[in-house]
C-alpha cells in the first residue's frame, strides 16, 4: 500500500518539477548564447559585405565627394528647367497617389481571405460541409491569400516596374501598377494583422442577429479597423513619394527620369534643380499625411 501510495506522489513531483520555468543560470547561459549569435551574425555581415571605412572616410573618398557636391552647385533656375522639374514632380506626385490608392484596394480585397481571424471563424466566409473539412478548406484560403501578398511585397517595385513595361510600355502608368502590386502586398499584411487584433464581439453580435456578411464587414469590422488602415495608407504613401522618384530610372517618368537624363549627361545644376524639387514634394506631402493622421486620431 505503501508503494502504491508513493508511486502516484512521485508522478505528481516528477510532472511539475518539470513545469517550472528555467533557473536563472538556465536563462542567462541562452542570453550568453543569444548575444554571441547575434554578435557573429552582424560580424560576418560586416566582413560579407566588404566594408572598409577607412576608404570611405580617406582623404581621397572625402575630396572625390566634395568635389562632386561643389560641381552640383549652383542649381538651374532657368525657366524651361523649373517647368519641366515642376511637371516631373507633379507627375511623381500623380504616380504615387495612384499607386497607393491601387495598393489599397488590393488589400482591402484580399484581406478577408488574409486574415485567419475571419476565414477560421465563420465570420465573413460560410462553407457547407463538415466541420473539419470546412475549417481546413478556410484555413487553406487564408494560407493562398497570404502566400499571394508575400510574392506582392516580396518583388521589389524595381522589377514590377521593368515587368510592367514591357505590358504596356515606358511611362508613369507601369510605375503606377508597379507601386500598386507591391505595396498592395505590403499593406494586406499590415491590414490582415490590423483585422485579427480587432474586437470580436460586435461581429459576433451583429452575426447573431442575421446580419448578412457585407453588413458584417462594413458595420462590424470597418469601424474598428478604419483608422489603422488609413494610417498605414497614408504611411506608405509618404514611402511611394520616394519610391515614384526612383522607378523614374527604368523608364517610368516622374522626377526619377529626369535625373537619370541629369545623370546621364553630366547635367550637375539640372540634377540639383530636381534634387530640390524632390526634397520639397517629400517635405510637403509628409505634412499633409501627419496633418490628416491628427486629423483622424
Amino acid at each position: 500500500m505503501g508503494a502504491s501510495q508513493a508511486a502516484p506522489s512521485q508522478k505528481f513531483f516528477t510532472s511539475n518539477t518539470a513545469a517550472l520555468p528555467p533557473s536563472a543560470p538556465a536563462r542567462a547561459w541562452w542570453t550568453w548564447l543569444l548575444a554571441l549569435g547575434v554578435a557573429a551574425l552582424i560580424w560576418w555581415s560586416f566582413r560579407g559585405v566588404g566594408v572598409d571605412l577607412g576608404m570611405l572616410l580617406g582623404s581621397e573618398s572625402r575630396r572625390q565627394m566634395l568635389s562632386y557636391l561643389l560641381d552640383l552647385y549652383p542649381p538651374d533656375l532657368t525657366s524651361a528647367t523649373v517647368r519641366s522639374a515642376l511637371w516631373g514632380s507633379i507627375e511623381t506626385l500623380a504616380i504615387s497617389l495612384m499607386g497607393t490608392l491601387l495598393a489599397v484596394l488590393i488589400a482591402l480585397l484580399m484581406v478577408g481571405g488574409a486574415s485567419r481571424a475571419l476565414t477560421t471563424s465563420g465570420v465573413l466566409f460560410t462553407m457547407p460541409g463538415a466541420g473539419r473539412g470546412r475549417r481546413l478548406t478556410l484555413l487553406g484560403l487564408s494560407l493562398l491569400a497570404r502566400g499571394i501578398l508575400n510574392i506582392l511585397r516580396a518583388i521589389p517595385e524595381l522589377i514590377w516596374a521593368l515587368i510592367f513595361i514591357l505590358a504596356v510600355g515606358l511611362g508613369p502608368f507601369a510605375g503606377v501598377l508597379a507601386l500598386g502590386v507591391h505595396t498592395g502586398g505590403v499593406l494586406g499584411k499590415l491590414y490582415a494583422e490590423t483585422v485579427e487584433s480587432l474586437d470580436p464581439q460586435p461581429l459576433e453580435a451583429l452575426q447573431a442577429t442575421g446580419a448578412g456578411k457585407v453588413a458584417i464587414f462594413l458595420y462590424g469590422m470597418l469601424p474598428q479597423a478604419a483608422p489603422h488602415f488609413l494610417a498605414y495608407g497614408l504611411y506608405r504613401w509618404e514611402v511611394n513619394i520616394r519610391a515614384a522618384a526612383i522607378l523614374g530610372f527604368v523608364g517610368a517618368g516622374g522626377l526619377g527620369k529626369q535625373m537619370y537624363v541629369s545623370l546621364s549627361l553630366f547635367h550637375h545644376h539640372q540634377l540639383l534643380t530636381q534634387l530640390l524639387a524632390l526634397f520639397v514634394l517629400v517635405t510637403f506631402v509628409d505634412a499633409v499625411s501627419t496633418w490628416l493622421r491628427r486629423r483622424l486620431s
